[in-house]
């Protein structure tokens, strides 16, 4: 089932062009915070000034990237209601912080963006002129509270950015995006914001970066943003994964800032400072998707050909396991083999980081093939 997808446009800001920035604090903590990130200024200032400060920020943004790009710097993101993972955190302070997205629309001319969980979110959202609506990783892992939110938008033109789910199911990410469609809405994007984990990483949430990858792949009209504040945890991961997002051909990033970050009611230590966020902005390399391919034509019939000797060479080694299976069913041997696995894996892994190629990569590779070859070798000992 296709999606059917329109531009998200919103009032002057064309978000084809590369990057469209979705930028401010994790959570509204105040009025007095809220509009000092807005204004840029940090202390109250008229909307001549704020006007002044935005567009100095503008100006930086279209010298490197284009005027419609720098139209993007002005999508202010905080969020009303925080989902927290245990109780007796800060939870966000709602209605009364929808006035404050209400005043930075209003008097500093932002357009505003919040998370929206349950029908009664996007009710207030909308009746303060909320811009744009992001649906969390938690909400969209399940169908029920996804489908709620769709019928309570039924009839309205907003546009709608789903986070990917918290754990890494295409499908379900896809499927969210059809309950949205299928409610009549079509100014859909999606937020890349990584996948949970129980293992220690370097980031909070793991990239896997192949699934937004296969998105693309699969709807290549949909809009992609790349989440580094909530991928990385920490601020000093934001600036190498936002290039890593450009470098993908996301189309924009959606990043966490604030103006005194370790002083944050929320997310403390993935929020940069607005300057931060300019110099990461600035340093920004942005690489033309729509260049010319003919070059590559050679070397992708080469990696073509290579592709076709892994399926045959994948095709041997599978007959051989599948003697080997034969031979263990002969003899009433078990078909996993826990010494010589383990074997295979480290020198497997060993050689691979002598030829370039990670570790990790080659261990992910052997296991894939390793299940394959159990999955045939069970059949070969369940024949009769």
């Amino acid at each position: 089932m296709e999606l059917e997808l329109a531009p998200l446009n919103l009032d002057g800001i064309d978000a084809t062009h590369r990057p469209t920035i979705i930028a401010g604090p994790c959570s509204a903590e105040s009025e007095e915070q809220v509009m000092t990130w807005a204004i840029g200024t940090g202390k109250t200032a008229t909307f001549d000034q704020a006007e002044e400060v935005c567009a100095h920020i503008r100006k930086t943004i279209e010298a490197k990237y284009g005027a419609a790009a720098a139209e993007g710097i002005r999508i202010y993101r905080a969020g009303v209601w925080k989902p927290r993972t245990k109780p007796g955190g800060f939870e966000g302070h709602g209605e009364p912080a929808l006035e404050w997205l209400k005043e930075v629309h209003e008097e500093v001319g932002m357009l505003t963006a919040t998370e929206a969980a349950t029908a009664s979110h996007v009710e207030l959202a909308l009746k303060y002129g909320v811009d744009i609506l992001w649906i969390g990783a938690r909400t969209m892992a399940n169908p029920f509270a996804v489908q709620e939110l769709a019928d309570s938008l039924k009839g309205v033109d907003v546009p709608v950015l789903c986070k990917n789910p918290v754990n890494p199911d295409l499908e379900l990410w896809i499927g969210g995006l059809l309950r949205f469609n299928q409610a009549g809405l079509k100014r859909l994007g999606v937020i890349h914001r990584g996948f949970s984990t129980y293992e220690q990483s370097l980031y909070r949430n793991l990239p896997m970066w192949h699934v937004p990858i296969e998105l693309r792949r699969r709807i290549p009209n949909l809009p992609i943003f790349g989440d580094p504040s909530h991928i990385g945890g920490r601020r000093e991961l934001i600036a190498p994964l936002s290039q890593q997002a450009m470098d993908l051909g996301f189309d924009g990033l959606i990043i966490e800032s604030h103006c005194n970050p370790d002083a944050a009611w929320s997310d403390a230590k993935q929020q940069v400072t607005p300057d931060v966020l300019d110099f990461i902005l600035d340093k920004l390399v942005i690489r033309d998707s729509a260049a010319s391919t003919e070059n590559l034509e050679a070397l992708r019939k080469q990696i073509d050909h290579i592709d076709n000797d892994l399926i045959r060479l994948l095709a041997k080694r599978m007959r051989v396991s599948r003697e080997i299976g034969a031979y263990k069913k002969d003899h009433n041997m078990t078909i996993v083999q826990t010494a010589r696995y383990s074997e295979i894996i480290n020198k497997r892994g060993a050689q691979g980081v002598l030829s370039g190629m990670s570790n990790d990569f080659m261990k992910t590779v052997f296991e894939a093939i390793h299940e394959e070859s159990v999955r045939q070798q069970v059949e070969i000992l369940n024949r009769e």
